[in-house]
This record gives C-alpha cells, sequence and structure tokens, in this order.
C-alpha cells in the first residue's frame, strides 16, 4: 500500500528530526564517540497492528544512510507482546539521536492501525469504516495511511477533494436546497455532493435537492433505520458521530454504508514499542 508523496513524507520527517535535534544531539555527542557501531532492537511490548515500519527506517536513512535497518514484519502484521520487530546495525550516534522521533511516528501510526482494526472487527463487510479530517496538523497524510493499514477507508482527504456541505453551510445559504443548488452552480458534475443532515426531513430535503450522499449526524439508532428506509438505497449514507466500539456493531446493522469514526485518529493512543541497545 502507497504511503504518498515521497517528498512530503520526508519534508514531515525532516521537520521532527529538526524540532528534537535541533542544532545537535548534547548528550548522546558527549557520550558517544563518532566511530562507535553498535546494534538495537526494536521490540513490542503489546499487540499492536504495525504501520509506520517505512517511515521509522526513512528517519534513520535520513539521519544517517549508513544505518540498517531490518525487519520481516510489513504494515499490517499484527505483532505480539514480546516480538522483535526489527534490528538495527549502524552508527551508535545516529540510532540514539533518531530513536525518539522514529519511535514516535511508528508508535503513534500503529496505535491509529490498531483502533481502525477494532472497529472494523465489530462491522461487516459492506460497511465501510471511514475517518475523519480531525487529525494532527501536519500529519493528516501518515494518519490516513495508518486508517488504511488498519483495514479502514478515507474520506476526503481534504476541503480542496470533496464536498460536504455542514451545518454552518446550510445555515449560511438559508437551506439545503439552497446549499446543493449553489455547490452544483459551481463544481463539477464529476465530483459527488455529500450533505450532512440531522433528521429525516433533512435527509429527505437533500434526496430531493439531488445529493449524492448524506451523512447522518449524531441520530439515534432508530432514527438511523428509519433514514435507511426513507433513502432506499437512492443515495450513499453515512452514520457520524459519538460512534464507540460498544455501539457501532449495531449501527453496521441498520444498512447505512459508511460510518465515520473520528476517534480513530484523533484519540488513538500511542502503543508501546521501544528500542533496545544490544
Amino acid at each position: 500500500m502507497k504511503l504518498g508523496n515521497p517528498k512530503l513524507v520526508d519534508r514531515i520527517l525532516e521537520n521532527a528530526l529538526d524540532e528534537d535535534i535541533g542544532p545537535g544531539d548534547l548528550t548522546t555527542s558527549a557520550i558517544v564517540d563518532p566511530e562507535i557501531r553498535g546494534e538495537a532492537r526494536l521490540l513490542a511490548k503489546e499487540e499492536v497492528v504495525l504501520a509506520g515500519m517505512e517511515i521509522f527506517s526513512r528517519v534513520f536513512s535520513l539521519l544517517d544512510p549508513g544505518i540498517e535497518v531490518k525487519s520481516k514484519f510489513h504494515d499490517g502484521d499484527v505483532v505480539r507482546d514480546g516480538t522483535s520487530i526489527a534490528q538495527l546495525k549502524g552508527s551508535m550516534r545516529g540510532i540514539l539521536s533518531g530513536e525518539r522521533t522514529a519511535l514516535n511516528f511508528l508508535q503513534h501510526l500503529s496505535g491509529i492501525a490498531t483502533l481502525t482494526r477494532a472497529y472494523v472487527e465489530k462491522t461487516n463487510p459492506e460497511v465501510r469504516v471511514i475517518d475523519t479530517r480531525k487529525t494532527t496538523p501536519g500529519l493528516r497524510l501518515l494518519e490516513k495511511y495508518a486508517v488504511r493499514i488498519g483495514g479502514g477507508s478515507n474520506h476526503r482527504f481534504g476541503l480542496f477533494d470533496g464536498i460536504l456541505i455542514k451545518d454552518n453551510h446550510i445555515a449560511t445559504a438559508g437551506s439545503i436546497a439552497r446549499a446543493v443548488e449553489r455547490v452544483k452552480a459551481h463544481v463539477p458534475h464529476t465530483v459527488r455532493i455529500e450533505v450532512e443532515v440531522t433528521d429525516t426531513k433533512g435527509l429527505e430535503e437533500a434526496v430531493s435537492a439531488g445529493a449524492d450522499a448524506v451523512l447522518l449526524d449524531n441520530m439515534s439508532l432508530e432514527e438511523v433505520k428509519r433514514a435507511v428506509s426513507i433513502a432506499g438505497g437512492r443515495v450513499l449514507l453515512e452514520a457520524s458521530g459519538g460512534v464507540t466500539l460498544e455501539s457501532i456493531g449495531e449501527i453496521a446493522k441498520t444498512g447505512v454504508d459508511l460510518i465515520s469514526v473520528g476517534a480513530i485518529t484523533h484519540s488513538a493512543r500511542s502503543v508501546d514499542i521501544s528500542l533496545e541497545v544490544v
């Protein structure tokens, strides 16, 4: 699975390294002679879905191309607690200076992939679990990649690649119909138009206005079931708002096409993975 634009990825990693190391690693420079080489291992301290192994390796490549990272595991693999994920060889200065930045990315992205997998496993194959724009500023490319690794799907990447008419757009335009009309006058017919609604009346108005998809925002389970019946397959239906691991299974049974979960990016905890010198 492709991560994305390599130049953009490198820019993200270089910014992170610069943030952490700045003009130099004072501790490592004082303790470790530049010619010392050594080995370290990457160890899982809990069961995780790996995401970001390429990122982990690339951090060290940017610091020192001579550092070698070897692993038999790939993104998407489930790694058990206590598993040695990878081995590193090379300059100890480079390994120690890059340790935290590399781990931060791997722990964070694997946390997203692990949580996403948990949500996906609670649903059925007919329903897609999707992310939102509730991501860490500057890390959206990587976080949405981790969602895909966990078995989820991506919603629009940003404001530039999809139409989602939300409550404030509707309030500004005056009505759902008016908002849809204005969008259709300004975007190509190839762009799908999605409208956010909070009740079945809004759903009916969105369908009549020519929406391609409707986001059912914070509706109860019974309201979602009724919305599915009213829509009758005429539009794509997305359930959203307050979705939890406990509730997603029942939501999936209603017949919606998509369930968006902001928590898989904004609330995923970093998993426990450590780097140990051997």
